[in-house]
């Protein structure tokens, strides 16, 4: 078994699980399994962005492009999951799902924007409880 032979994905967005997608594309020959999550984050006492609903179906779409798009080259699970922090939420899951590591892309943004947001990325590379592989941008160069 390698670092990479199941890794867990979280994917954020339609467009996101299209980067994610195409990031892990080089490393798809060590890959067995891919789980794919998304976090529906919960408001915690607070009124949530959207209704309940939209955002399952909004998930299950953005979950059916990694599918589609990992379709013959990897095992794929997808799983919805809620929480009220994210990173634990992504952590939990992948115990759960037994995944070997936890792979992301970061997303760009301001640092006003990373730091008003609790920047996720650093959260999950500075108390991680299984390795974590950052993806690097594929159209980057």
């Amino acid at each position: 078994m390698t670092l990479l032979d199941h890794v867990l994905v979280p994917v954020a967005s339609e467009d996101d699980a299209e980067a994610t997608v195409a990031a892990l594309a080089p490393y798809l020959d060590e890959i067995n399994r891919v789980t794919a999550v998304h976090v529906i984050e919960k408001g915690g006492g607070t009124i949530d962005k959207a209704p309940l609903e939209k955002r399952r179906e909004d998930a299950a779409e953005y979950l059916a492009v990694v599918e589609a798009r990992l379709d013959g080259d990897a095992a794929v699970d997808t799983r919805i999951d809620y929480g009220t922090d994210v990173v634990d939420a992504l952590f939990a899951a992948a115990a759960d799902a037994g995944a070997t590591a936890l792979a992301f892309r970061p997303r760009s943004g301001s640092r006003i924007v990373r730091l008003l947001s609790g920047d996720t990325a650093t959260r999950l590379t500075t108390a991680p409880v299984l390795p974590v592989v950052s993806l690097p941008d594929p159209g980057r160069e």
